[in-house]
């Protein structure tokens, strides 16, 4: 048996769900009368601009107020109006949007107008009946034809009459329910409109103030602004900020439609992300400042806004649904901010010089991120030495390829991940005119990873990972002064003195100028401890302890001191030049750093 029919959809079973659930948030009414009272506006804008009506503008406001208490919201527009015929078309049909027909009707006679219509999908208006209990709609067409008044309770059941209003124009009056009582306050009612209607392009009204501003600087050309616009828009936006480094205006209008400015604002050293800096509106109207698929993750930590109608939302206009537009507008995204940091780099490379340390975090976080930034922007990433000078990548390797090398042949960049704990390796690396980079942010050991894997023949090694004698190839090779016996009878004082099994003793033949004792954590251990700290590789690693080296410098003269004392005076001696190690790099806390203040004073008295 083969049975063809139509789906049947009962309204007094489905306008429930509507007015109650297809809306997240109650306070999304407001906007979505708003947008619709602008959109009304437009329309008798783009009528009138295109002799399809003989009427004058005259103010073309949109009005919010409340009356505590009646119980009542009302909004109010001079715009387009509606005829009693066009309520029971607009109003009494669900879901069946004027916006989308007038678009359609027009947009032949001139399109660029008819883009500012915001509605879609004719739901918005039902959002009413979340916060009141009645909804009267007062409303004259431009049409020559009567006023009319529609009423209805919220049941499938309305009533049409007619109006004595004269003026063009919609009012709609919200009888507040008990649960909607809270929007009967002018700061609740005033911090919607601040969220959603800030920049629509009408002027709102609300208790005698115009709340919003209907020109953004995205909406206009870049060639209409000026540095001090883009820096007045940003306080707008965030007014506790201080100036951005600067910005980026995107303006697209093929393969899709994209407007919006991003800034890249002052970061603290300790990368503390704030979210939600990027705002998403959609025709000026605010949508959501969750852009995770909008914009690549690691801008998310630039401030501003995008606009976008080809952005796809779900019903409510309260959420994102990815598609390829947003997948394009993603990659757009990435593709003008390298281009824009390339920009000011060759344009004026001192003064990107001068806001790296705010900008490198963006940069760096972005080349781990995607490998098709990587490619643009590792030729403006700066590499910052411990003399303060900067160089790009590649002009780095160049500079030190002569004589920073490993047994390998693979060149070596030493670095420090923080300059005044190291201060003693990065001295001596100094003392062979070795040269170091400062690399001491948090994002820097994932960034240490990104670049060997990209850089051939290149490996990157802290400075205190092993004696500098070990991190470089010198092409010689020094003896140790001390014998087989003497290597023996030094290695036991001091595993005795230090008694700590996590802790292996090394005898090098070092410099003879060199520090007698260095403590050092190898690379691989120190990388496997970065990742288990940065989440995820505790069943790899389990509880891995901190297997530290300690380096004797067998040449240097103290090694021969500690030979030739006595018993006590050489531990002595062997203590107080292990501590001497481990307060030069912070590890000395405590009683043993009290024991070696009190045993310091000995020695001297």
């Amino acid at each position: 048996m083969q049975e063809k029919g139509k789906i049947s959809i009962h309204s007094e079973n489905i306008f429930p769900i509507i007015k109650k659930f297809l809306y997240s948030d109650n306070e999304i009414f407001l906007r979505e009368l708003v947008s619709n009272a602008v959109d009304a506006t437009q329309k008798i804008k783009h009528l009138v601009s295109i002799g399809e009506a003989d009427t004058e503008l005259g103010e073309l406001k949109v009005k919010v107020s409340f009356d505590k208490e009646a119980k009542t919201i009302i909004i109010k527009d001079q715009g387009i109006g509606m005829t009693a015929e066009e309520i029971k078309k607009y109003i009494n049909q669900i879901a069946f949007s004027g916006a989308t027909e007038f678009v359609e009707k027009y947009k032949d006679k001139s399109e660029a107008d008819t883009q500012q219509i915001i509605g879609h999908f004719g739901l918005g208006f039902y959002s009413s009946y979340m916060v009141a209990d009645t909804v009267e709609i007062i409303t004259k067409s431009y049409k020559d034809e009567p006023a009319a008044r529609w009423t209805c309770d919220g049941s499938t059941e309305f009533e049409i009459t007619e109006s004595d209003k004269t003026e063009r124009g919609t009012e709609i009056i919200l009888h507040i329910s008990e649960e909607g009582e809270e929007f009967l306050n002018d700061l609740r009612l005033k911090g919607i409109l601040d969220k959603y209607c800030k920049f629509l392009p009408i002027e709102i009204e609300f208790q005698d103030n115009v709340v919003n501003n209907p020109s953004p600087i995205w909406a206009k050309s870049p060639s209409e602004l000026k540095d001090e616009d883009y820096i007045n828009f940003y306080k707008e936006l965030y007014p506790m900020a201080g100036d951005p480094l600067f910005w980026i205006h995107l303006n697209v209008d093929y393969p899709f439609n994209l407007t919006g400015v991003l800034y890249f604002p002052k970061l603290k050293q300790d990368f503390e992300i704030t979210k939600n800096k990027i705002h998403l509106y959609s025709r000026q109207v605010f949508i959501t400042d969750e852009v995770k698929d909008v914009v690549p993750e690691f801008l998310m930590l630039l401030h501003g806004v995008i606009d976008s109608p080809d952005i796809p939302l779900n019903v409510s206009r309260s959420f994102l649904q990815a598609d390829g537009n947003v997948r394009k507008i993603n990659s757009h995204i990435t593709k003008k901010v390298s281009d824009k940091l390339n920009e000011i780099f060759k344009k004026d490379r001192k003064a990107f010089e001068e806001k790296w340390n705010d900008i490198a975090v963006f940069v760096k976080y972005g080349m781990l991120s995607e490998d098709k930034f990587y490619d643009k922007a590792n030729k403006v990433c700066l590499l910052k030495n411990t003399e303060g000078e900067f160089s790009t990548i590649e002009e780095y390797l160049e500079k030190i390829s002569a004589n920073q090398t490993d047994k390998d042949g693979k060149k070596v960049i030493l670095y420090t991940s923080n300059p005044d704990t190291q201060a003693s390796f990065i001295q001596s690396a100094r003392n062979k005119s070795y040269d170091v980079l400062v690399l001491d942010h948090v994002i820097d050991s994932h960034f240490i990873g990104v670049l060997e894997q990209k850089l051939e023949n290149v490996s990157l090694k802290r400075i205190d990972s092993e004696s500098v004698e070990k991190l470089v190839d010198k092409g010689e090779t020094l003896e140790t002064v001390l014998s087989e016996s003497e290597t023996e009878k030094v290695k036991k004082i001091f595993e005795d003195v230090i008694n700590d099994t996590h802790k292996t003793v090394v005898i090098e033949a070092m410099d003879s100028k060199e520090t007698p004792v260095s403590i050092v954590l190898p690379e691989f251990m120190r990388r496997m401890k970065d990742m288990q700290m940065a989440g995820g590789n505790q069943m790899m690693f389990g509880d891995m302890p901190e297997a530290y080296q300690v380096i004797i410098n067998g040449n240097h003269p103290l090694i021969q001191k500690i030979i030739k004392a006595e018993e006590k005076d050489s531990k002595a001696f062997v203590s107080q030049a292990y501590d001497l190690a481990q307060l030069s790099q912070g590890m000395l806390t405590g009683t043993n750093l009290s024991d070696f203040i009190n045993r310091s004073v000995e020695l001297i008295g």
